[in-house]
């Protein structure tokens, strides 16, 4: 990756300082308060964004912006209220939420269709061998979640299958 990534990163940072996701991240921290299971929050966020890097730095030749990564994994939960508020998927409600505060931060309409699309399929098992942004952030998002370590794993409805039961990264 080259210099101008520092540079791009910005707009990567104004996400979190841009009004309508911090209130966004408010609403899910809300609906989460007594929450013993994982959660939605700017951890879940980071750790997503961060195992996602590693994977792209470890399968692309040519690796996917720094910027798009953290925009994509930054973005993929917000509309987690909303699957709280009316049983929309939460996938779907973040990518319809994304694309207004992608553009608020500088990303042109390309790199929105492109983050809105992996944010949209960030719970689709058919993407998940891709190494493009899409695949990495589908596998991120499943990496990030230490069941194998979880108080709670034995509580949790997740199916087996989908319990990240091994350090994988």
């Amino acid at each position: 990756m080259s210099d101008s990534d520092g540079k791009s990163m910005k707009r990567a940072r104004k996400i979190l300082e841009h009004p309508v996701y911090q209130k966004y991240a408010k609403k899910i921290a809300h609906h989460e308060k007594s929450r013993k299971f994982c959660g939605h929050d700017m951890t879940h966020f980071l750790n997503v964004a961060r195992i996602a890097m590693l994977l792209n730095l470890e399968e692309n030749a040519e690796p996917i912006r720094k910027d798009w990564i953290y925009g994509a994994a930054l973005l993929h939960d917000i509309g987690r209220f909303v699957q709280y508020e009316d049983g929309t998927d939460h996938a779907l409600a973040s990518a319809k939420l994304a694309p207004g505060i992608l553009k608020d931060c500088g990303y042109s309409e390309e790199e929105i269709k492109m983050i809105s699309e992996a944010i949209a399929n960030h719970r689709n098992k058919d993407i998940k061998d891709g190494s493009d942004l899409k695949g990495i952030l589908y596998r991120a998002d499943k990496a990030s979640r230490p069941c194998y370590g979880c108080q709670m794993q034995s509580a949790c409805n997740w199916k087996k299958k989908k319990k990240n039961m091994k350090l994988e990264i």
